[in-house]
This record gives structure tokens, sequence and C-alpha cells, in this order.
């Protein structure tokens, strides 16, 4: 964080600047705990009967801003990780789950979006990757470093 005037985690909804924290913006604030255990009773429910090769813990992960959702677990090893992106582009278990997930909560205008090999990331309509620009009017140029980026859908 020394290097760079400013630093944005969890699609910007964790902002700091010159190395303090000066933003945070909090999604069970914003969802309410009902609406959040509601969706995260229903994506436990759903993993536990998803058939595939391993699980190893840590599905649902809160962040701040977002909550990502693993079906594989975010405890796997590198080697399970590479594994499960393999058996996930043959039976499009992220796909299928991410797709089931935004029909069950159409009312909660929520993006999920794939942004890596085995989760999904969650968090309201408006919260993503163009959140923190608001904070960087005085800027021509921005970058954005991550694994993997993709349109939200």
């Amino acid at each position: 964080m020394n290097y760079f005037k400013y630093w944005f985690s969890e699609n910007g909804l964790v902002s700091f600047k010159d190395g303090k924290l000066f933003a945070e913006t909090r999604i069970n604030e914003a969802l309410g705990e009902d609406k959040l255990q509601k969706f995260i009773n229903f994506c436990l429910r759903y993993i536990a009967e998803l058939d595939i090769p391993v699980k190893r813990g840590t599905f649902i992960e809160f962040r701040t801003g977002l909550i990502n959702v693993s079906p594989i677990g975010r405890n796997c090893s590198q080697k399970e990780r590479n594994e499960f992106a393999i058996y996930n582009k043959e039976h499009k278990i992220l796909e299928k789950f991410k797709e089931t997930c935004e029909k069950e909560f159409v009312d909660l205008k929520l993006n999920i979006c794939i942004g890596g090999q085995i989760s999904f990331d969650v968090y309201p309509q408006g919260w993503d990757k163009t959140f923190c620009l608001k904070y960087l009017d005085e800027y021509e140029n921005i970058y954005f470093f991550g694994d993997k980026t993709l349109p939200v859908s």
C-alpha cells in the first residue's frame, strides 16, 4: 500500500488513501441480515447437494462488500483448484450455480460474477469494479490488477 496513493479491495468497497482506510461499504448493511441469511442458507444447501469430486471447506466467505461462494471450498489445494477448473469446464458447476442463484434471488438485484477458477462473487448491482471511480476524479488513466476480469453479466 505504500507504493500507491489509493488502494481498493472488494470492488472498491474497502478503500484506502495514503495507507489509511477512508471508506467502507458493507453488504450486510445494504441487504439486511434476513436477506443475507436466506442467500447464504440457499447456497449451503445447494453445495451440500452437489456431487463433485472433492469439497474442502470455507464454501461461503463473507467479506466486507461481497460474498464469495465456492462449491469446492476455498481450503482446496492448488492441485485440487486446477482439477476443479478442468472439471468445471466440462460440467459447468459454477455457471449452473450462478444461474440458479440469479433466478432464485432476482428480487435482491444482485450481480453474481464468476471471477476465478473455483468461485463466484455476489454483490448488489452497481457495486462492481467501477464503484471506486467516484474517488478518483483527479486521474485520467486508471489500471485494474486482478487474476481475471470479465464483463458483468
